[in-house]
């Protein structure tokens, strides 16, 4: 069964080193693992016995379109409310538990890989009935209607019911598991699982208007940001503006896999700071 990397709990002891990886620019951040601790959460209304680790957020002059939250759910927490803002669409990922998503009074019992779109105006709720904590990503956005187009319905799956898609010409070294076709302009984000198996590479500096988030579920790699090379492992998390250059290389000794959001399939907006609904 495939794990996935997790924030770790606690502190670091007053005996460890100070020096780490984290990083903010102009153009990316790197959040490591190791910084990711219980000291940094945060509390939501409308939610009980669950903490956030919030890794993105909409900032002026960074990142503008998305949200990005680690939840832990404690048993018997959850929420009933859990999303506060009309006109937001989410994606959920399970990396450690059962929670149960119920959607217009339909429940889904979810488990590690578990992937659920919820589009804006969507009722659901979450809870976690188990005696275990539940762990996942929950990922937010403004849904930008467009002309013709419906919004898309809910759906759920598990990453262990798809099989990834290899890039073209590189035999599967460089691989995509997507979880909406990327020819169906109702979506306007994607967020999707990308492997690397030891070796592969982006063998090109990507540079598009794209925002990224990636969260390492496993493995290790450099990964090119900007202008520098940075060394990353599972637990970690890259935050990328648009017209960052990035590409990667995964040294081994096992797969590379990261959880992906861009957000694609609209127009430039022309007037206004930017951020749809500002």
């Amino acid at each position: 069964m495939t794990r996935y990397a997790t924030p770790a709990d606690g502190l670091p002891p007053q005996t460890a080193i100070h020096t780490g990886r984290a990083v903010f620019t102009e153009a990316y951040a790197v959040i490591p693992r190791g910084v990711m601790r219980d000291i940094v959460t945060s509390f939501m209304p409308g939610w009980t016995k669950t903490h956030f680790w919030v890794i993105a957020r909409p900032m002026s002059g960074f990142s503008e379109t998305f949200s990005q939250y680690i939840l832990t759910i404690d048993p018997e927490g959850g929420s009933d409310t859990p999303e506060p803002e009309a006109g937001a669409e989410g994606v959920l990922f399970v990396t450690e538990g059962r929670p149960l998503l119920t959607i217009g009074g339909t429940v889904h019992p979810l488990a590690p890989g578990g992937y659920a779109y919820l589009p804006p105006g969507t009722p659901w709720t979450l809870k976690n009935p188990t005696r275990q904590p539940a762990k996942l990503h929950w990922v937010r956005k403004l849904y930008e209607p467009a002309p013709g187009l419906e919004v898309p319905p809910p759906f759920v799956t598990n990453e262990q019911h798809l099989s990834p898609a290899a890039m073209p010409d590189t035999k599967g070294a460089w691989a995509t598991t997507r979880f909406v076709d990327p020819y169906d302009l109702r979506h306007d984000m994607h967020v999707n699982i990308v492997t690397f198996q030891p070796g592969g590479l982006i063998p090109f500096e990507e540079t598009h208007v794209m925002e990224h988030g990636l969260y390492v579920l496993e493995g290790k790699a450099v990964y090119k940001l900007n202008r520098d090379w940075v060394e990353v492992e599972a637990g970690d998390f890259m935050w990328l503006r648009a017209y960052c250059p990035q590409a990667c290389y995964a040294g081994g000794p096992g797969p590379f896999r990261y959880l992906l959001y861009k957000d694609v399939n609209r127009h430039a907006k022309l007037r206004g700071p930017g951020a749809f609904g500002r």
